[in-house]
């Protein structure tokens, strides 16, 4: 069955406004079913059965890089931390971005602080930045998208090697404070501290899969088409795709689009400015062909509830469309 699976960020700094494209189809979905890791609710239908899902830092790496030598890898997300009376918490807009020159900077200076430990940091395409470990450490991870806006203790870093990663994450903090990084991006926010995530054993290569992926998200992003995931992954590349379909019916591109089931992550909260361009090019095409029977299902997930479009979606053309975010209240 093909499935169109689409991720869409609840956040956002605007005034929530109206989806109408989105709306139509949640009002025709299913009731909604829970999940806790999205990411791993989406490779399934990508994936063939017997596939395991890699790390989420394993596949990011391997994409940038190909195999490195090492154990295990973490994504470590520069955060900005808001000190309380007793405690701390992320701030709500806490998860920063790094100029490439900022990245450069701080794995290299990472690297001569912590030389001989083991352990160091490697820089992306993207200015993201990566935690490779000699040895296999075993801790289960928060998505920092999680803990924005929230005290950060019950999201630390949990299992049998859960103390040493704290630990680190501890030390980095103390290693940021009064950084010369920090130092130049006087006014913005401070990295205050490295948030490390979406551990998993270094891969040596990326699992086949029989979708498509599209958007910005760190795991999904290594098996879209170009760079090292494209050469390996067998994933099908979107990029081809036209911005509408032709006067005569769906291009081939488009058809081998339709046919196969995909994972489409936008990082934009619906109805603001970023998600206009998404909507018409990814939901809206995807609606249509879902409405003429060229699509089985379509997933609309976010936050931690997801709701599926069927062909009983159909049957529900009586039922009012309402603003999109009462679905995820």
């Amino acid at each position: 069955m093909s499935t169109h699976y689409f991720r869409f960020n609840l956040r956002g700094n605007e005034e929530r406004r109206r989806s109408p494209v989105l709306e139509r189809l949640l009002a025709r979905a299913e009731p909604f079913h829970a999940v806790t890791e999205w990411r791993a609710d989406a490779f399934q239908k990508i994936a063939p059965r017997e596939i395991p899902m890699p790390g989420i830092a394993a596949a990011a790496l391997y994409a940038e890089h190909g195999a490195v030598p090492g154990a295990s890898v973490f994504i470590a997300t520069p955060v900005h931390y808001a000190a309380e009376m007793t405690t701390v918490r992320m701030a709500a807009e806490g998860i920063l971005s790094l100029h490439e020159s900022e990245a450069l900077s701080l794995a290299a200076d990472f690297n001569r602080v912590w030389r001989g430990s083991g352990i160091r940091l490697m820089p992306g395409r993207k200015a993201e930045l990566f935690c490779v470990v000699d040895e296999a450490l075993d801790a289960a991870t928060r998505d920092p998208e999680d803990v924005l806006g929230e005290r950060i203790e019950a999201y630390l870093p949990a299992g049998n090697d859960a103390r040493r990663l704290r630990l680190l994450m501890s030390e980095i903090e103390m290693w940021l404070f009064a950084h010369e990084v920090n130092r130049a991006r006087t006014p913005a926010p401070a990295v205050t501290g490295l948030w490390l995530w979406g551990g998993g054993p270094v891969l040596r290569s990326l699992p086949p899969l029989t979708g498509w992926t599209a958007g910005n998200d760190v795991f999904f992003r290594a098996f879209g088409a170009g760079g090292v995931a494209g050469e390996h992954s067998g994933a099908s590349g979107v990029a081809g795709i036209g911005a509408q379909p032709g006067s005569e019916g769906w291009s081939d591109a488009e058809q081998r689009w339709l046919s196969g089931s995909g994972v489409a992550v936008i990082g934009a909260q619906p109805g603001s400015e970023g998600w206009s361009d998404a909507e018409q090019r990814w939901l809206a095409r995807s609606a249509a062909a879902w409405r003429s029977g060229r699509l089985e299902r379509l997933d609309l997930s976010a936050g931690s509830r997801c709701f599926s479009v069927t062909a009983r979606g159909s049957w529900r053309f009586w039922r009012r469309s309402r603003p999109w975010w009462e679905y995820f209240e």
